[in-house]
Parts: structure tokens; C-alpha cells; sequence
């Protein structure tokens, strides 16, 4: 069983950063697409980032662009999502999910949720304004 354990979230002010980080238990974490997805009060999930298994594909949602980059380190099984020039519409749980499977490119990537296999238990990202 994958286990994916998302940490970094807080309370900032807006135009401040963050760095989450999603740490993996997958042994084969170097093989999967990565995703960041977002979810508001109220709202539905929203996708954000989503980077292929080599790093070389990201992907970004339109009101991120610029401001945020999906990162990973194979090596710590880890991936990143800086978070530059936060908003107070930023505000939301943010969630990693992973693609199982190797049968993709190394160059694809997903951006719908219904793709993603394993999700974290996210963490809460607040901007204030």
C-alpha cells in the first residue's frame, strides 16, 4: 500500500511563499506521475500541477502559472510544489496524488483527478490578505 504524507502548509500573508513537500512510500516513486490538487470550502477538487515520472513534463493550472513550480527528487522520493506571490484565493487543502503503473511514457503526465491512484491526507494552505 502506497502512502503519500504532504507537509509545509500554513498561514501566510498574501504575496508570501510556501514550499509544500509530499514524501512517498511507493517503491517504485521514480516510475509515477505526481500530481497537486486543491480543495476550497465549498468547492470541488481543482487540479494544480502535475509533473512526469522524470521531472522533464510539468503541468500547470492558468492561475498558478508563473507563480508556482512542481518539482521531485527521485532520490528522497519526494515532490515539491513551491508556491510564489500566494493569494488569498490560493486558500485551500492541497493534496498530492500518485499515478500507479508503469505502462505510461516517461514523459506523460495527468491532470484529472480520476487518474490518480493514491491521494495524501493534504495539508491547509490559508492566505490571508
Amino acid at each position: 500500500q502506497v502512502q503519500l504524507v504532504e507537509s509545509g502548509g500554513g498561514l501566510v500573508q498574501a504575496g508570501g511563499s510556501l514550499r509544500l513537500s509530499c514524501a512517498a512510500s511507493a517503491r517504485t516513486f521514480s516510475a509515477n506521475a505526481m500530481g497537486w490538487f486543491r480543495q476550497a470550502p465549498g468547492k470541488e477538487r481543482e487540479f494544480v500541477a502535475a509533473i512526469s515520472r522524470s521531472g522533464g513534463t510539468t503541468k500547470y493550472v492558468d492561475s498558478v502559472k508563473g507563480r508556482f513550480t512542481i518539482s521531485r527528487d527521485n532520490a528522497k522520493n519526494t515532490v515539491y510544489l513551491q508556491m510564489n506571490s500566494l493569494k488569498p484565493e490560493d486558500t485551500a487543502v492541497y493534496y498530492c496524488a500518485l499515478k500507479a503503473g508503469t505502462y505510461y511514457s516517461g514523459t506523460t503526465l495527468f491532470i484529472a483527478g480520476v487518474n490518480y491512484d493514491y491521494w495524501g491526507q493534504g495539508t491547509q494552505v490559508t492566505v490571508s490578505s
